[in-house]
């Protein structure tokens, strides 16, 4: 069947069950001119995603964020259990350092090919960080509320200081790292190696240097939101496969621009001094092949960009990925010290996913953390029901180097329970760096911010979130824009009414905000990147709970 056929057939299918599913969640057909009343509102430009929703200017298509593909309901594998920790000599005591049994533990699980790792009830002392490098090894306690990690070290006195590649005295640890780290073991052990070595190193799918890739075939031209590509030769690709497409950029800076939406905005934009920004490209993002037919390869998920050959596309490989692996029913505590100053963290961080694919946590919580949960290059994972407590985190959530396709849904951040101390910063749900098409969903946030770190970050989604609006974003100048294009902020309660990073028509590119409480600027005030028409939407702004659909992502995801 011709490439042509192919795309017709799917868009007749897709076009047809969006149609089905537009009036399953708005009750409303998806041709019709008005927004519906009574039960709620449906804006136009839910009238408009379901009729182009690979390609909508505004909206991106999240629909299949998350593990497995973004799998409806996704049920975290049940693994057998293949190891007790108080077999190996973990004592729930509270004094006893239970961390080398655990790691043992999980080494031997992944060396007999996957399964789950139990932590009984009660409370186990860990001198040294958890780590989880083996595909398809689940480390699971009896519950968030019955079995407690107590860790009693920060990732300074465990690994070493880690300076930032960027220069200054900042500590790497400020947005790296976890005291629980899932990352494939080959790829924890060289980054400690240059850590160690003082030689600050890149964090992604592609090494310390960047240069752990080989070409697997390139990749004729396509437009964002197809699924199906032609390559050169499709003899080193096969069905489940997992590759990187490889975008690097031009000397016009093009790529950079049709991330930010084109046009004369991004066209006027003087790229060339944004050093931090120009060191992510090129842009990487992993898919798993779905099918591969001659030289057509399907992906599990449509193009996040178009494919255009100024920009050397190619499908590569990669440092191994982590997959199939995951922590739950655990509370995770640091002992509790005060917040270090700025940029100064020593590394009490929660739970880290680095070069994952496939991998998860669920019901799990940190306390008197210096920062929560970290997708760094990390992609297609899923974090439900986790909870960031205690004395006040720097980064609850963050979110960068290139991580994509995440979903982080029934998340809290609660209320610090001492006051922060001086210099010192709060942020919140962060992303940053490139990273693309990832989900905060069901969210309660009694303090932070939609922090973003700049580094052009674009197509990402947060729904159905209440947050008091108390945080402060970060981002150096030399990373470039805050926001690229197609971010949506849809049914957002802002508790205290501050402005910042919630209503975003002012500042981001062929962005969307939908839903929002009436909100009022205060102290940081942030002016637009781009010049110009940002052709921006703004619906239903002064309402609270009306939209229809009330959830941007469930609603994407039952299309």
């Amino acid at each position: 069947m011709g490439m042509g056929h192919v795309d017709i057939s799917r868009r007749g299918l897709l076009g047809s069950a969006i149609a089905v599913a537009a009036v399953a969640v708005t009750g409303t057909p998806a041709t019709a001119a008005a927004p519906s009343r009574g039960t709620g509102e449906v804006p136009l430009l839910w009238h408009e995603f379901v009729r182009t929703p690979f390609t909508h200017p505004q909206i991106p298509y999240i629909g299949r964020a998350g593990c497995r593909g973004g799998a409806a309901h996704f049920p975290f594998p049940r693994r057998p259990v293949v190891a007790d920790v108080t077999a190996y000599g973990a004592v729930p005591d509270g004094t006893t350092d239970c961390a080398p049994a655990i790691n043992r533990a999980i080494a031997d699980a992944g060396g007999a090919g996957g399964g789950t790792v139990l932590i009984p009830p009660g409370t186990y002392r860990i001198d040294d960080l958890i780590r989880i490098g083996y595909d398809n090894v689940v480390l699971k306690g009896a519950g968030s509320d019955r079995t407690t990690l107590y860790a009693t070290k920060n990732l300074t006195e465990l690994i070493g200081v880690y300076g930032s590649r960027y220069g200054g005295d900042k500590s790497s640890w400020s947005w790296a790292g976890g005291l629980i780290w899932l990352a494939p073991k080959a790829r924890w052990d060289s980054l400690v190696a240059a850590i160690q070595a003082k030689a600050w190193p890149f964090e992604g799918w592609t090494g310390n240097k960047r240069d752990e890739w080989e070409t697997l075939t390139t990749v004729s031209p396509a437009r964002q939101g197809s699924w199906t590509v032609t390559v050169a030769d499709a003899r080193h690709l096969r069905r489940g496969q997992l590759v990187l497409l490889r975008l690097a950029d031009d000397a016009g800076h093009t790529l950079l621009e049709h991330m930010s939406g084109g046009g004369p905005g991004p066209e006027a934009y003087y790229w060339d001094d944004k050093t931090k920004l120009t060191s992510y490209v090129p842009y990487e993002w992993p898919v798993r092949i779905a099918r591969v037919a001659g030289r057509k390869v399907t992906f599990e998920r449509p193009l996040p960009l178009d494919v255009r050959p100024e920009w050397d596309p190619r499908l590569t490989t990669h440092v191994p990925a982590l997959t199939g692996a995951g922590v739950e029913g655990l509370t995770l505590q640091a002992v509790e010290t005060p917040q270090s100053p700025h940029l100064l963290d020593k590394g009490y961080n929660g739970v880290a996913f680095q070069c994952t694919y496939d991998c998860w946590a669920d019901d799990v919580v940190v306390r008197h953390v210096d920062n929560g949960f970290g997708l760094v290059a990390a992609s297609s994972c899923t974090l439900r029901r986790t909870r960031v407590a205690g004395r006040g985190s720097h980064h609850p959530y963050f979110c960068r180097e290139g991580s994509h396709d995440n979903l982080i849904e029934d998340f809290t951040i609660e209320q610090r329970t001492v006051p922060a101390p001086p210099n010192t910063q709060l942020h919140g749900i962060n992303v940053e760096g490139l990273s693309s098409y990832n989900v905060w969903s069901r969210g309660e946030m009694q303090m932070g911010t939609f922090d973003s770190h700049r580094g052009l970050p674009f197509a990402n989604v947060r729904t159905d979130i209440t947050v008091n609006n108390n945080g402060r974003h970060g981002g150096d100048a030399s990373a470039g824009p805050l926001f690229g294009a197609r971010f949506t902020h849809w049914n957002v309660r802002v508790t205290n009414g501050r402005a910042g990073l919630m209503k975003i028509d002012g500042l981001a590119p062929y962005s969307a905000t939908v839903a929002l409480n009436e909100v009022t600027e205060f102290d940081q005030i942030d002016v637009p990147d781009f010049t110009g028409d940002l052709h921006s939407r703004l619906e239903l702004y002064g309402t609270t709970d009306v939209v229809r659909p009330r959830n941007l992502h469930e609603a994407q995801r039952e299309l």
